[in-house]
């Protein structure tokens, strides 16, 4: 198999190189100085276009002064400069038909500066880009003191539901990467993970509906990339941020980032330490139905849990420069999350007349450290300046997570006498190692065509074990019903080709992706349970498509076209058979029948100026889905294959600058949804329309101050078995500059504590049942940061590993 792909790319590059003309780039290059004629180190230089000042290429200016911005495109430009100390500099219209070289700017210097680079430096809320929407999380504010999680529920088009689940547009089975590397977290570490990951290291969110083929199939929902920060200065710098934030309980965000560059080492790495101080009051009712539809009991519940706890992030990395050409790096990553969840759950049960039976009050704790340790070896060889490159990634990554719980139930009568007491304790243990190898090649080809390759294989093996024991009257033995010990293996082998071009007008990209999968499961048994194993293989191509085309030569309308196939793979954990209880009356559990999900989605885009509306259509085959069954009275939860889901969707995304003090950015979307599937009920067949929106209004104030305001409401949505209520915020925030290093904000989240989730749960056998969910989500931040250091642009990045979507798929 491996000699035959080595073939089809040599062949397919031999093709390719010998039916396509050579084209050169274009590129202005010159030099930075101060008026005596001195070269200026760390200046930034961007290039803008004339007829909406959409920044196309930034640079920095070398230690003599020389900067180069290289693969234009024929228009109409402008250049600024921009460096602390020296007034700002716009140059006259520049029209670029061939490269120009020694374009010579002086600066001049200026008391005033600061308060102009601060204006012109200043990156806009959202780029649109051929293949993915950008975020730059500090145009908002109101990110100052959040977590990675609060930027992911500001950015359009995401939704985070009360469970944590992230959405994109709607669809389900979003993969959350990190500088191009996978987090191999999901479910509830990874919404701990996310929220314990401060904004302040963030410097791009990039959302990704269709992904290219160098990213893994795997996400039906598509790909968020968070890009973290990173310093290019020589010598040591870096930035420190410090919060705290106050709800009904408080909490710190923390954070320090550094690089240190000297000769051909650069060092770079990411600290964070944050605490986890929340709750959760939750309401779910659940009415039992007699054969005719009337009522014959109920079952009333409330949990209030504390989460505490503390989060421990790092990075660090060296690359070394070995030579112009080729680079060595590694990268460390570690994390460490303690925490313990204290839950008060009390339950009243009900007759027909609402007449209280008993009650049964549950004291639960849960006992969590979460340690994740990763090691990558990379290596980048450049074999020339027009972009041919080749480079290698290892990784290694081992998850252990130690898991204490225990459920002590108590029912009482109405008169208040305990009938009955027992206690379930459970030791949940969990390893989890991943091993990755991966290579990328990418080749410039004649007539301005750009070729990329890549190989990549990866194997990862589940170990989880159940241990529970069941005490009643002083007596403890084993609960072999919910005691198992499940491991899971998988291997993935890959190979990639994607083609991209760009001419006057038109751009174009095409990709396709070939993925095998092989995995298997053992479910061993105990002296009640027999051993259990699946085995599957199988195979899938990934064709991805995107088209622009120029309705002007300015580029001030364009229309996008994009169509891509992916894959969603069921979470290792949720492949796992065993019971987990959340608490008595409601449990969790695994199934190994899970099928892998398809989903073909074509979008349409058109771009006014700052305005894109974009049409979507999605058809997902088999996605996995939370399902609810009631059986005699427990709740089980288990994921389950959906036949077939539609999405058909319209938004919009448009800033707007009214007035020199005032922004304004909307998104919006309209959506609806329809499911048809086989359910244990019957036929599974709901469809809903709802709408969500989000404006940001940011006012610039003299003296360096900024004032925001922004929220968000979401309608009614029909999904599957779940129909979640609308709900909405409104959050405020106000920015000061203190100085060109030093700034001051304050936040304050969900003004009116609006923020609160609850639904409908259908087609449930002869049961109705609704929830409903408080979060201290009204809370009141303080965050100082500071940064030290300049910048340069001789620094080398290497943002990818070979492990691309096994991270996202572990659930403990």
């Amino acid at each position: 198999m491996k000699l035959k792909i080595a073939a089809f790319f040599a062949a397919w590059l031999c093709i390719a190189q010998t039916f396509v003309k050579a084209q050169s780039n274009i590129a202005i290059s010159g030099k930075i100085t101060n008026t005596e004629g001195q070269a200026l180190e760390g200046a930034t230089i961007y290039l803008k276009t004339v007829s909406d000042s959409v920044l196309i290429k930034t640079a920095i200016s070398g230690a003599d002064g020389s900067y180069q911005l290289v693969q234009l495109k024929k228009g109409n430009y402008r250049l600024y400069v921009t460096m602390i100390g020296f007034a700002a500099y716009k140059s006259p219209p520049i029209l670029l038909e061939q490269s120009i070289v020694g374009q010579a700017i002086s600066l001049q210097k200026s008391g005033t500066a600061l308060k102009e680079v601060i204006v012109t430096a200043q990156k806009p809320l959202i780029e649109h880009q051929v293949d993915r929407t950008v975020v730059n999380v500090d145009a908002l504010i109101s990110n100052a003191g959040s977590t990675a999680m609060d930027v992911l529920e500001k950015s359009p088009g995401v939704i985070v539901d009360q469970n944590g689940a992230i959405s994109l547009k709607g669809k389900n089975g979003v993969k959350i990467f990190i500088d191009d590397k996978p987090t191999y977290l999901s479910g509830a570490d990874l919404e701990n993970y996310l929220r314990s990951l401060s904004a302040s290291t963030i410097d791009q969110v990039e959302l990704m509906t269709n992904p290219p083929a160098k990213y893994d199939a795997a996400g039906n929902g598509g790909v968020i990339n968070i890009r973290l920060k990173k310093n290019k200065a020589k010598g040591f710098n870096g930035g420190l941020n410090l919060s705290y934030s106050q709800g009904r309980f408080g909490k710190t965000n923390n954070s320090f980032n550094f690089n240190y560059r000297n000769n051909k080492f650069n060092v770079f790495g990411n600290i964070s330490y944050s605490t986890v101080n929340s709750f959760n009051d939750l309401d779910i009712n659940r009415h039992f139905l007699n054969a005719d539809g009337s009522i014959a009991s109920n079952f009333l519940q409330n949990s209030y849990i504390r989460h505490t706890g503390q989060s421990y992030n790092s990075k660090i990395g060296v690359d070394y420069y070995a030579s112009d050409k080729n680079t060595f790096g590694i990268n460390l990553t570690g994390l460490i999350n303690p925490a313990e969840d204290r839950t008060l759950n009390t339950s009243r049960l009900l007759n027909a007349s609402d007449v209280l039976d008993s009650t049964i009050v549950a004291i639960n704790r849960e006992h969590s450290r979460l340690k994740n340790g990763g090691i990558n070896l990379n290596f980048r060889h450049q074999y020339d300046k027009k972009g041919r490159e080749l480079s290698f990634d290892l990784d290694y990554l081992v998850y252990h997570t130690v898991d204490e719980q225990s459920f002590d139930n108590t029912t009482y009568l109405p008169n208040g006498a305990d009938i009955n007491h027992d206690l379930l304790t459970g030791n949940l243990p969990s390893n989890i190692d991943i091993y990755s190898a991966k290579t990328d090649y990418t080749h410039p080809l004649a007539g301005g065509f750009k070729l990329a390759a890549g190989l990549k294989a990866s194997y990862t093996k589940t170990n989880n074990i159940a241990d529970y024991f069941y005490t009643t009257d002083g007596l403890t033995t084993p609960d072999y019903g919910k005691t198992n010990h499940f491991i899971y293996k998988e291997n993935i082998n890959a190979a990639y080709l994607n083609l991209n071009k760009d001419w006057k007008r038109v751009s174009l990209q095409a990709g396709l992706r070939f993925e095998n999968t092989s995995s298997d499961g053992h479910q061993l048994g105990n002296i009640q349970k027999p051993d259990s194993v699946f085995k599957r293989n199988y195979n899938g191509l990934f064709p991805t498509l995107y088209v622009q085309y120029k309705l002007d030569t300015a580029g001030n309308q364009t229309i996008n076209i994009n169509y891509g196939r992916r894959i969603d793979r069921p979470y290792y954990q949720d492949l796992n058979p065993f019971l987990s209880p959340l608490d008595k009356f409601t449990y969790y559990t695994g199934n190994p029948f899970l099928k892998p999900s398809y989903t073909n989605s074509i979008e349409l885009s058109h771009t006014w100026k700052n305005i894109t509306t974009t049409l979507s259509y999605s058809k997902t085959k088999d996605e996995v889905n939370e399902t609810i069954e009631i059986v005699d009275g427990i709740y089980y939860s288990r994921p389950g294959n959906i036949g077939s889901k539609v999405i058909k969707s319209i938004s919009v995304d448009a800033g707007f600058d009214p007035t020199k003090w005032l922004n304004i950015h909307f998104y919006g979307h309209v959506m609806n949804m329809h499911t048809i599937s086989a359910f244990y009920t019957g036929t599974l067949n709901t469809q809903g329309t709802y709408y969500f929106i989000r404006p940001v209004f940011q006012f610039k104030i003299p003296q360096n101050w900024t004032l925001q305001l922004d929220g968000g409401y979401q309608s009614s949505v029909t999904d599957a078995q779940f129909v979640t209520r609308g709900m909405g915020k409104i959050n405020t925030a106000v920015s000061k500059k203190i100085s060109a290093s030093t700034t001051l904000k304050l936040v304050v989240n969900d003004v009116f504590r609006n923020f609160i989730s609850g639904g409908d749960i259908n087609n449930l056998a002869n049961t109705q049942a609704n929830y409903r969910n408080i979060r201290d989500s009204r809370t009141t931040v303080l965050s100082l940061s500071y940064r030290f250091g300049k910048a340069m642009a001789d620094q080398r990045k290497h943002n990818s590993n070979g492990a691309e979507s096994e991270q996202n798929r572990v659930k403990n």
